[in-house]
Formats: C-alpha cells, sequence, structure tokens
C-alpha cells in the first residue's frame, strides 16, 4: 500500500501500533550475522512449529485484527558471547546459548504457561538475572542507536514506523526549512562516527551551499576495521533507520539521490537494505513527490570488493563510479566534488541512523548525552580477551574501565588486562593507566588514539605487543593500494623491520628505524588511512618499549608468542626418559638414554612443540 501524504502516513503508524499491541506475546530470535552461523534460524523455525502445533496462531507480520504470537527475525541483541539468543516479550526475558533441543520448553514453559526457563537466564554470584535490562552487559548502557536492534522484526516496514519510524522525516518535511534542519544538526554537535570526528551539520551545511543541480548523499557501509561489527549490525538490524538518516540528509543539502556503500562480505546487511528499500520505495517512503512534500529521493546499494582503503571517502566515490578504489589529492573535498564530481554528503551508517533521533527529541536532548564536545552515544563492538564479547551502545564518555570490566565483565580467566587496541589499524593502543580515560574524540587523540569506527579489542598479559603491532602493520600493508610512496613503501619497510624483530634479529637502531619512517609516513602519505596507518607501532612503541628492548637486546619474549625467541627445554627433575619426545621429534633434536632425562639440542630445536604435546608428564615447557 503507497501512503501518499501526511495522514495516511499517521493513520498508517497507528493502525501499526495496534496490530503490534495485539501481539501479546513476542518471540525475538536474534538474526544477526553471529546468531545465525550458530543456528538461530533453525531454532525461529521450531518455535514456530511447536507454537502452531499447540493451535496457536503465529504473527510473522503485524495482524491488524487478531491478537497472536508475534516470532521474529530481529537484529543482533548485542551479546555475542552467549549466542543464539532468544528474548520473550513482555516479560524481557533473555534466553542464553539456546540449542534446538531448548525450544520445546521455551515454548511449553514460558510461552503457554507464562513461566521462566531460568536454567537458559544469565547467573552470576548465585543470582539469576530474568529481565534483560538487569543483565551487567546491558544494564550499563544507553540502547539510542541500537534501540530497534534486538527489538522488533528486522525485514519490517510495518514494524518500524509502528516504533515511531519516519516521524523524524515527516517532521523535516512539513515543518522544517532545509537551512533550519542543517542548524539543528550543527546545534546538536553530532559529530561523524566513522573515525573522524568530523562534525556532520557543518559537512552537510558545506553540501547545502553548493551551487548546483546535483547532489549526493553517500553511506559509508565499509567497516573494514579487525574485529569492528558495528554498521554491519546496524544495517542487519534497523536498515530503515539509516535509510530514514539518509533521506533527512538528502533533503537538508537538496540532493536527489544516495547511495549506500557495502563490503559485499556483509551478504546479510546488503540483504535487510535491499528488503528495507524495496519496501520503503512500495510505501511511498522513497522516490517522486514523497508523501506529496514535494521532496524526490532515492537509494541504491552498491557492494565493495573489501578494499580496505575503500573506506576512506574519495576512494569510496571512486569505487562507486565503478574505478579503482584509491585516494585522490585534496582539495577539492568531498563535499564540493564528490560523486561523479557533484557536492556529496558522505557519512557512516551509525552517523545517519542517529539523525532521526536528534530531529525528534532535538538538539538540546541529544547535547545532554555525554561531554559537551562529544555529545551522543557510541556503538563499540568489544573482543579479544574479555569474557563479554559483543555490540555495545554507551554514552560518550564512559570510561574504558566500565566498557571492560563492568560491561565486559573483565579479563578472561583471571588474568591480567594488558592493553586494548581501540579505533582498529588507524588507532592506537591504550594500557592500564588510561582505563579511567572518558571515551569521546577530544580525550582519545591526547593520547594518541582514536575511536575510529568503535573497535576494542582487549588484550591479556599473554600478549605479546610486538606481535600486535606486526600484525595490523601486516593488515595495514596488505590494503594499501600503493598510490604513494610513503603509504606503499613505508609500511612495507616497516613490516620488514617487525618481522625482523619477532624473528629474535633485530638490533636497537630498528626501533629508531621505526619511530623516523612512522613519523615520515604520518607527514607525508596522500590520504588519512596513510597518515594513521603507524598509529599501532607509534603506541606500542610509547607504552611497551621494555617489550620491543627485551625482543632486539634480551632475545626474548616473555609471552612467548614469538617463537623464534623463545626455547624449549626439559625439567630434568620431571623427565622420566620415556623417550617419546625424542621419537616425535620431526628434526631429531632431542637426545638420552632410556630412564633418564633428555635434553634438547637448541641449535637444532624448530620449537614446534611436538615435545610439549607428547610429553605425559609436562617435563617440556618453553622458556
Amino acid at each position: 500500500m503507497k501512503i501518499n501524504n501526511l495522514d495516511e502516513l499517521k493513520t498508517f503508524s497507528a493502525k501499526s501500533t495496534k496490530a503490534l499491541e495485539n501481539q501479546k506475546k513476542k518471540v525475538l530470535v536474534c538474526a544477526g550475522t553471529g546468531c545465525v552461523a550458530g543456528g538461530s534460524i533453525e531454532i525461529y523455525n521450531r518455535i514456530r512449529e511447536l507454537i502452531e502445533a499447540h493451535d496457536l496462531l503465529v504473527d510473522l507480520e503485524l495482524d491488524y485484527e487478531k491478537e497472536g504470537i508475534g516470532v521474529k527475525k530481529s537484529g543482533c541483541h548485542g551479546f555475542c558471547e552467549m549466542g543464539p539468543l532468544v528474548r520473550i516479550e513482555p516479560e524481557n526475558y533473555l534466553y542464553l546459548r539456546v540449542q534446538l533441543e531448548d525450544c520445546v520448553e521455551i515454548v511449553e514453559k514460558t510461552l503457554i504457561n507464562n513461566e521462566p526457563v531460568e536454567r537458559l537466564m544469565f547467573s552470576s554470584e548465585n543470582r539469576i538475572y530474568k529481565a534483560q535490562e538487569d543483565i551487567p552487559f546491558y544494564h550499563k548502557q544507553t540502547r539510542m542507536v541500537l534501540k530497534n536492534c534486538g527489538s522488533i522484526n528486522a525485514e519490517s516496514f510495518t514494524e518500524y514506523v509502528a516504533k515511531g519510524g519516519y516521524e523524524a522525516l515527516s517532521k523535516v518535511l512539513f515543518e522544517m526549512e532545509p537551512q533550519e534542519v542543517c542548524q539543528s544538526i550543527i546545534d546538536s554537535n553530532l559529530r561523524g562516527r566513522g573515525g573522524g570526528g568530523y562534525p556532520a551539520g557543518r559537512k552537510w551545511s558545506q553540501v547545502l551551499r553548493q551551487d548546483s543541480e546535483i547532489k549526493y548523499v553517500v553511506c559509508n557501509g565499509d567497516e573494514g576495521d579487525p574485529g569492528a561489527f558495528m554498521d554491519r549490525s546496524i544495517m542487519e538490524g534497523d536498515p530503515h533507520g539509516v535509510i530514514e538518516g539518509m533521506l533527512i540528509a538528502g533533503y537538508t543539502t537538496k540532493s536527489t539521490a544516495g547511495y549506500i556503500y557495502v563490503r559485499a562480505e556483509y551478504p546479510l546487511a546488503v540483504e535487510r537494505l535491499r528488503i528495507a528499500i524495496e519496501d520503503a520505495r512500495k510505501h511511498g517512503l522513497l522516490g517522486k513527490n514523497i508523501l506529496n512534500s514535494g521532496f524526490s529521493f532515492d537509494i541504491n546499494i552498491n557492494k565493495g570488493a573489501g578494499a580496505f582503503v575503500c573506506g576512506e571517502g574519495s576512494a569510496l566515490t571512486a569505487s562507486i563510479e565503478g574505478e579503482r578504489g584509491m585516494p585522490r589529492v585534496k582539495p577539492p573535498r568531498t563535499v564540493e566534488k564528490g560523486l561523479w564530481q557533484k557536492p556529496t554528503v558522505l557519512n557512516n551508517v551509525e552517523t545517519f541512523a542517529n539523525v532521526p533521533l536528534v530531529i525528534k527529541n532535538g538538539s538540546d536532548w541529544f547535547k545532554g548525552i555525554g561531554p559537551e564536545n562529544s555529545p551522543g552515544t557510541k556503538a563499540f563492538a568489544i573482543t579479544g580477551n574479555v569474557n563479554n564479547t559483543g555490540l555495545i551502545e554507551v554514552p560518550m564518555g564512559t570510561t574504558l574501565k566500565e566498557v571492560i570490566f563492568d560491561i565486559g565483565g573483565g579479563i578472561k580467566d583471571g588474568k591480567k588486562f594488558k592493553a586494548v587496541q581501540i579505533g582498529g589499524p588507524s588507532g592506537g593502543c591504550l594500557t592500564e593507566e588510561h582505563l579511567d580515560l572518558p571515551l569521546d574524540f577530544d580525550s582519545l587523540k591526547k593520547v594518541g588514539a582514536m575511536i575510529g569506527s568503535g573497535g576494542l579489542v582487549v588484550m591479556d598479559e599473554d600478549t605479546c605487543m610486538v606481535e600486535v603491532a606486526r600484525f595490523f602493520m601486516n593488515f595495514t600493508q596488505n590494503e594499501s593500494c600503493g598510490k604513494c610512496v610513503p603509504c606503499r613503501e613505508g609500511t612495507k619497510r616497516m613490516l620488514e623491520i617487525l618481522e625482523k624483530i619477532v624473528a629474535g634479529k633485530g638490533t636497537v637502531q630498528d626501533l629508531d628505524l621505526l619511530e623516523e619512517l612512522a613519523d615520515t609516513i604520518s607527514s607525508t602519505a596522500l590520504c588519512g588511512l596513510g597518515k594513521s596507518a603507524a598509529s599501532p607501532v607509534v603506541s606500542t612503541l610509547k607504552y611497551f618499549r621494555d617489550e620491543y628492548l627485551e625482543h632486539v637486546v634480551d632475545k626474548k619474549c616473555i609471552t612467548h608468542t614469538c617463537k623464534a625467541l623463545g626455547s624449549i627445554v626439559i625439567e630434568k627433575e620431571k623427565c622420566k626418559g620415556c623417550s617419546k619426545c625424542a621419537r616425535i621429534c620431526p628434526v631429531q633434536a632431542i637426545d638420552g638414554k632410556i630412564k633418564e632425562p633428555y635434553t634438547i639440542n637448541q641449535n637444532k630445536c624448530i620449537k614446534c612443540g611436538a615435545c610439549i604435546e607428547a610429553c605425559a608428564f609436562k617435563a617440556i615447557k618453553e622458556a
């Protein structure tokens, strides 16, 4: 049904809200990428079958007439460590690590008899947390952009509208002029969530001022940082939120076409966006003369081939144009000559998803969350050596300690926190001394780090920081587009030096050379990604220089990560002389006599570790 005007949208919204209320029970099965990989679609299908077997009405779409049980494929609930996840409303029960065999109990106990399945709920210190919002992982979060992720059918236009969707769009179309909308975004101080933190309103105003009949709005969904999946989850769980934000940007800057650039490795995000765009067109929220307002706007999806450099604005627009994704010299900037040399608004997924919230609730409301110069919330993907990995959203200014220890549940296996890599390959490592540091653009910049798109990789005491630097430099060097010499050759040389160090062949002079190269690259590289390519090396050299010195002076890796710097030894008092280690060694590096302690020839040993695994007496270890 096409919605032709504002009155019809209001009527449709009221009917949709009533239909949502008809679902006295709602079963929200997480259908984000992580839970789908864990079998959540099979769980969704099984729950449907069981409900129907009890002769109960299953609502897969909202029903305007009858009451039933809504069974939905939702977006990511966030608690990825505990997936597959199933949420039951209105009780807000959250069931963790659900398996197919649990479905019978969920249906019979909870949906039929209104009783919780406590064994599937989160528990800690003899307490069972029945409501999702009470679980420590969620309790300290402020879910605004992620509010619909996990709470609505991710593929339903009707449910999005029932939850207040497209109200912000109707407000700007019928109550505000483009300059007013732009000023509202400026007043909110919404800063780009893609990494740089550039004020979104300032960028929009620059495009609005351009004298051009053709302008574009581009959404950057090319999320390439290792360990980052915030934008993917938003596109999968609340695609209409992104579309609405782009529509508002289009109206504000007098653009008529939008493009969402998504990496091809995100097939579920692409599919959910495709469904959302088709539904928005069908209902008249995309296309010609939207709601009879005189405003026309449509959106296309472009799939990227997975090049990290295409996260940079000019490389991204070049890729959409069909060219090789490579940055270009600036100025002119994207706001002046972007896609097809026309003025272009380019923001990332999370930035656009914030826009409807700012318009609906006002700039002052938005500025009331977080610090003055970095207001609002930020979504983070927290991964690594932390108990509760997943997708979170917290107010800007929340400390690292709160994120890692309160929400993340602390370090796995009771080990000691060592560092956190923030901002991906363009970011830096922070240490224990930074745990009380507020997570906002300016605070992180002062210590040589950046929020980036929002990836947080937590590391424990067994992590070698030199190897971390080598890993990120390897990633950056492989992803370099090769257009400028500093990035193409400089990162290659830095990687060679780091590989030399972890191989036990480094020198103190190599550390000086790393710093010199890092300074040169950051000063002369063509694009922002090149300029920040050396950041992981710079930050680890600054905060963990002692580890570098151990590698190059003492030829040791205290974490035993760098095999070339370690040695494998046999403890004489534990060795029984069984000879199993000698028989299994692939290079005959172990000598000895039966029933006497064996020894390892360090000149022959290749440190494969086969002997450690083979020893039944735990007599062999890394030293």
